[in-house]
C-alpha cells in the first residue's frame, strides 16, 4: 500500500474516531441534561402541589381516601395522590425513575417524582409523571444526525486528505523517479536538486545525490582496476605462452617434458579465458559498450548455427529454427552475439545425444520473445536460482566449462533491459526465454 493511501486513511480514522466519540459523548450529554432537566420541572410541580393540598377538589378525594387523578390533554404529564398505609414520621425522600404506564389504552414512558408525604395525619404517595418521548426523539435525531455528518466527514477527509498527500508527497515520488528508478547509469546521474519545502525530502535527495557520488567514484576506481588487471595479468601469460611455445619447437624435449608443456599451455590458455571473461562481464556491468548497432536477431542466430554446426552434427542432434520475425533491436552486435552463443552453446553442452534444439519466436503488444530450448538433461530449482552465479558449474562432459557463460548472458540482458526467463524439468529439458520490451 502506497504511503499516501496510508496516510489519508490514518488521518480519516483518527477523524471518525473524534466523531463517534463526540457524538457518544454529545448523545449521553443531550439524555443526562434533558433528565436533569424535566425532574427540576418535577420538583417545581411537586412543590406547587403540595401547596395545593387544601383546594376543594384534591382535598375532597383525600377525605374520602380516594386516589387522585390528574392527566393534561395530551397524556404527555399526569399527578396522582394515592392513599397508603399511616406513617408516623414518613422521609421526605424524593425518587425519580423511568417507567411505561397504560393511559388510556395507550402505553407511554414517563420519568416519574415519587414522594411520600403526612397530610391531616394520613399518608399519600404523590407520583408526578412527565412524558419522555420528546427525549428519544431527539436522541433518535442525534444519532440520525451523527451518522450523517460521520459518513460526509469520512468522504470529505478522505478526499481532502489523498489530495494533500498527494500535493504533500509529489517531491518525494519525483526524487524515488528521477534519481532511482531511471537512473541506470551513475556516471550520468543527475545531480539537480528536487524543488520542495519539506526537509525531510531535501534530506532525502542530498543523501542519494552523495551516494550517487561515492557510487560514481569507486565506478571509475573500478574500470581503472579492470583496465590494470587487463594490462598487468593478460600480458604475463601471454608472455608466458610465447616462451612455452617457443620451448616446444627444440626437437630435443622428451616426450614427458612435452607433455607437462602442453599441459602448462592449456592450464594458461583456461586461465586467459577465465580472465577475458571476467572482463567482459566488468566491462558490461560498467556500461563500457555502445548501443549504436541494429542488431537483426534472426540474422544473429544464423551465424551462430554455422558457427556451431559442426558440435551439432558431433552429437547428432537435430536444430530447428522457427523464427518468424524479422525483428531488430538498437544495441551492441558483438555483446549480441555473445549472449545468444553462450544460450545456443549451452543448449548443446548439456544435451543429450540425438537431442534436439528449437528456436521459436512470438510478437505480441510489441513485445518481441525468443524462446530457445532444448531437451537435455534440465535442471532442478535450485540450479535455476544459481544458474546466473559466477562459477557456477553444473554436471557436464565438458572440462572447459567455467562457470561464466550464464553469468556473461544476464551482465548482456541487464546491459540492453532484456529479460531473461529460464524453465527447466530434470531429465527433460531446458527452455530459456528472452523478451524484449519496448525495443526499436
Amino acid at each position: 500500500m502506497k504511503l499516501q493511501v496510508k496516510l489519508a486513511l490514518y488521518n480519516t480514522l483518527t477523524k471518525v474516531a473524534i466523531i463517534l466519540f463526540t457524538g457518544l459523548l454529545i448523545l449521553l450529554s443531550i439524555e443526562k441534561i434533558s433528565y436533569n432537566h424535566i425532574e427540576v420541572r418535577l420538583e417545581e410541580k411537586k412543590e406547587a402541589t403540595l401547596r395545593s393540598l387544601s383546594s376543594r377538589e384534591i382535598n375532597s378525594f383525600l377525605a374520602a381516601q380516594k386516589v387522585y387523578t390528574d392527566y393534561n390533554i395530551l397524556k404527555e404529564e399526569f399527578i396522582t395522590i394515592t392513599p397508603v398505609k399511616y406513617e408516623a414520621n414518613t422521609p421526605s425522600k424524593v425518587t425519580f425513575s423511568t417507567e411505561t404506564r397504560k393511559v388510556e389504552r395507550n402505553m407511554e414512558t414517563y420519568r416519574i417524582l415519587s414522594n411520600r408525604f403526612n397530610f391531616n395525619e394520613h399518608t399519600y404517595l404523590l407520583e408526578i409523571g412527565e412524558t419522555i418521548e420528546s427525549v428519544e426523539e431527539l436522541k433518535s435525531i442525534i444519532k440520525k444526525f451523527t451518522l450523517l455528518v460521520l459518513f460526509i466527514a469520512l468522504v470529505l477527509t478522505l478526499i481532502s486528505d489523498l489530495v494533500f498527500t498527494k500535493f504533500l508527497l509529489a517531491p518525494f515520488y519525483k526524487i524515488i523517479d528521477r534519481k532511482l528508478i531511471k537512473v541506470n547509469d551513475p556516471m550520468n546521474f543527475d545531480y539537480e536538486k528536487i524543488q520542495t519545502t519539506t526537509q525531510d525530502f531535501e534530506l532525502l535527495d542530498d543523501s542519494i545525490s552523495s551516494l550517487m557520488k561515492k557510487i560514481s567514484n569507486l565506478f571509475i576506481l573500478e574500470k581503472q582496476f579492470i583496465a590494470n588487471v587487463s594490462h598487468e595479468l593478460l600480458t604475463p601469460i601471454s608472455i608466458i605462452s610465447s616462451r612455452l611455445e617457443n620451448i616446444l619447437l627444440h626437437e630435443e624435449l622428451s616426450e614427458g617434458s612435452e607433455n607437462k608443456m602442453h599441459a602448462s599451455l592449456k592450464t594458461l590458455n583456461r586461465l586467459k579465458s577465465i580472465i577475458n571473461s571476467l572482463l567482459l562481464i566488468s566491462k558490461v556491468e560498467n556500461n563500457q559498450f555502445d548501443k549504436g548497432d541494429m542488431v537483426m536477431i534472426a540474422g544473429v542466430i544464423k551465424e551462430i548455427h554455422e558457427e556451431l554446426e559442426d558440435r551439432i552434427d558431433e552429437k547428432h542432434l537435430t536444430f530447428t529454427n522457427h523464427l518468424k520475425y524479422i525483428y531488430s533491436i538498437q544495441g551492441n552486435r558483438p555483446l549480441m552475439h555473445t549472449l545468444l552463443f553462450n544460450i545456443i552453446n549451452n543448449s548443446i553442452k548439456y544435451n543429450t545425444t540425438k537431442g534436439s534444439i528449437t528456436i521459436s519466436d512470438d510478437l505480441n503488444d510489441d513485445i518481441y520473445a525468443i524462446t530457445i530450448a532444448d531437451t537435455g538433461i534440465g535442471m532442478e530449482q535450485k540450479q535455476i536460482d544459481n544458474a546466473f552465479n559466477r562459477f557456477e558449474k553444473f554436471d557436464t562432459d565438458e572440462k572447459e566449462s567455467y562457470g561464466l557463460g550464464l553469468a556473461i548472458v544476464k551482465s548482456i540482458t541487464a546491459f540492453h533491459n532484456i529479460n531473461i526467463k529460464i524453465n527447466s524439468v530434470k531429465n527433460k529439458g531446458t527452455a530459456v526465454k528472452l523478451i524484449f520490451d519496448n525495443q526499436v
